[in-house]
């Protein structure tokens, strides 16, 4: 890629947001992967024919979403899903006194099957496209709490397999980067009250119609690539879901 960036689209500060979608492009199709420093900022100028400043305005967007990492003295990095920040940016269960831990994950289900209209709408995929689905139970301080009933396009993600689900070193996340070369920077959630279902009795151990929350999520890559669909049902008789980032 070695677009050049006309200065007269500069005006209203366009230019740096076309600079940035050319970064994520980039990194939509593996050029930079997690993990990897980018070029450095004379050679970005050169590729985009921008100024300095056009250049650090766009990465300092980039870092603020959380997509780039800057390490003082070594250069700018794609963010990986190692770091313990990063992970707590998308998991945001806490104790109702604010106490955060890693939970501990055991997959309940596995099959392929076809989008239904909810998955469909959600991943932007046609009806009764093939996708994977898989259930996860976390557990908290030894305790199930939480159940995550995903949805990925079978396309995005073709050798997926249960032994992999359950022989996985990582997080889901940092799975999904490693194995399928897929990074997740975005994710968009809905809350709704629920009642506990015959299900989360099963797995969770609790009562039928014990209130629960629903998290509804979406979560995308870069260029609002949408890549799972997740529907978790949460005990909230300790536990909370947190409005805010740590």
């Amino acid at each position: 890629m070695g677009s050049r960036f006309d200065a007269g689209a500069a005006i209203g500060g366009v230019l740096y947001k076309d600079v940035k979608q050319a970064i994520l492009a980039a990194l939509a199709e593996g050029e930079w992967k997690p993990g990897e420093a980018i070029p450095s900022e004379r050679k970005l100028i050169e590729r985009f024919g921008v100024s300095i400043g056009t250049l650090r305005k766009a990465i300092d967007e980039l870092v603020a979403e959380n997509i780039m990492i800057r390490h003082q003295g070594r250069g700018t990095f794609v963010a990986t899903h190692r770091q313990e920040d990063h992970f707590f940016r998308f998991f945001r269960i806490v104790r109702q006194d604010g106490y955060r831990e890693f939970p501990t994950v055991q997959l309940a289900k596995f099959r392929r099957a076809k989008a239904d209209k909810e998955e469909a709408a959600a991943l932007g995929l046609p009806l009764g496209e093939a996708v994977f689905r898989f259930t996860n139970v976390l557990s908290l301080e030894g305790r199930a709490v939480m159940i995550d009933a995903i949805t990925v396009p079978a396309e995005r993600f073709r050798t997926l397999s249960e032994k992999l689900l359950r022989e996985r070193p990582n997080t889901l996340y940092n799975f999904y980067q490693d194995v399928f070369g897929i990074n997740i920077i975005r994710t968009e959630e809905r809350l709704r009250a629920a009642l506990a279902n015959e299900e989360d009795h099963e797995l969770l151990g609790i009562p039928v119609g014990t209130a629960m929350l629903k998290i509804l999520r979406v979560a995308s890559s870069y260029q609002n690539e949408r890549i799972e669909y997740r529907v978790s049902r949460l005990d909230t008789s300790d536990y909370e879901f947190a409005l805010s980032q740590p």
